[in-house]
């Protein structure tokens, strides 16, 4: 059970299930075809209760339940391949032995990653009976190889993309994000006049706790400051960590009246005690300052100098820790 509930979660980290066909595997599924002689050809790979087939060659269907899939591999983790099914008792009564489509001839091999786990299946087959030789088997798995690569290859870009869009300690965006999602929102409300706000905030008592307590300390503050903010923004909003700590928030789609509910709540959830993995219990403040687009704002570096003097009035306060711009300032 366990080793399938990991081998279960590598084939959800890849996300390949219920994806469109893609050249790559579409180029193994008419290679499997030509190398085998046959006529169906499919890379598919196995979810929890069904299979997935993600390209294929004289096929149709792109699912099917698990109790309709043949095995892809023997005993010893090598590719199964069954010259004449209806000869084999293990196969002769299957749905797609016995009924349609009538076939004769199966040969599959498992795709497997570093782990061992089999996500999926390179497989041929065909209505008339075939003789399937070591080198067209050992070509087969070649081709599951090449599949595993592939996922891998896409699996690997994707880490690489997040890496560069988000902050490494505390996994929101980072500031680069930030600014493309400000430049993007800027663009469409200048189109189309449509409302949005920016929040930048500056966390209060931050250097005391580096002071304190240490840089790791003042890194755990950071995360768990990260993960309030988190559940106080919308989805779609773009909450970013902009420097040592500042954080800012693109607002789309966001008015003024939206922006001070959502400061509130992020001073309130903020300011709540954080206990520190020492056991310490330390405590920190956060400003806001609040700038909303209008027909005045010129560019996103005025908007953002707005932001700030808005930020800087929010500090001098006592109370009320969030400010939003007025303009003629």
């Amino acid at each position: 059970m366990a080793m399938e509930t990991e081998r279960l979660a590598a084939v959800q980290a890849h996300d390949i299930l219920d994806t469109a066909p893609e050249a790559e595997f579409d180029a193994l599924a008419r290679l499997a075809a030509q190398l085998a002689g046959v006529r169906v050809a499919w890379v598919g790979f196995k979810g929890e209760q069904r299979s997935w087939c993600k390209s294929s060659v004289g096929l149709d269907d792109h699912e099917w339940h698990q109790g309709l899939s043949l095995e892809a591999q023997d005993g010893d983790g090598a590719a199964l391949a069954c010259e004449d099914l209806q000869g084999d008792p293990r196969f002769e009564h299957h749905p797609w032995v016995a009924g349609e489509p009538g076939l004769r001839f199966y040969a599959g091999a498992p795709i497997v990653d570093a782990q061992g786990h089999v996500l999926g299946t390179v497989a041929v087959a065909d209505t008339q009976p075939h003789v399937f030789t070591d080198g067209q088997a050992t070509a087969l798995q070649d081709l599951a190889t090449l599949a595993m690569a592939v996922l891998e290859g896409r699996q690997r870009a994707r880490h690489i993309s997040h890496l560069a869009k988000t902050d490494h300690l505390t996994g929101v965006a980072n500031r680069a994000q930030f600014d493309l999602a400000l430049d993007v929102e800027m663009r469409h409300a200048m189109r189309n006049g449509e409302p949005f706000t920016v929040l930048c905030m500056d966390l209060d008592g931050f250097k005391e706790i580096v002071d304190g307590f240490g840089h790791a300390a003042a890194d755990a503050v950071l995360c768990e400051v990260s993960r309030r903010l988190n559940q106080q923004v919308r989805l779609g909003d773009v909450l970013a960590r902009l420097g040592s700590d500042e954080f800012g928030v693109v607002m789309r789609h966001g008015a003024k009246d939206s922006a001070e509910v959502l400061a509130r709540r992020i001073v309130r959830a903020v300011c709540q005690p954080i206990t520190l993995p020492t056991g310490d219990t330390v405590g920190v403040g956060i400003s806001v300052g609040i700038a909303a687009y209008n027909d005045s704002v010129e560019s996103v570096r005025s908007l953002l100098a707005q932001a700030d003097q808005a930020l800087y009035d929010a500090k001098k306060q006592n109370e009320r820790r969030w400010k939003m711009f007025v303009g003629g300032r």
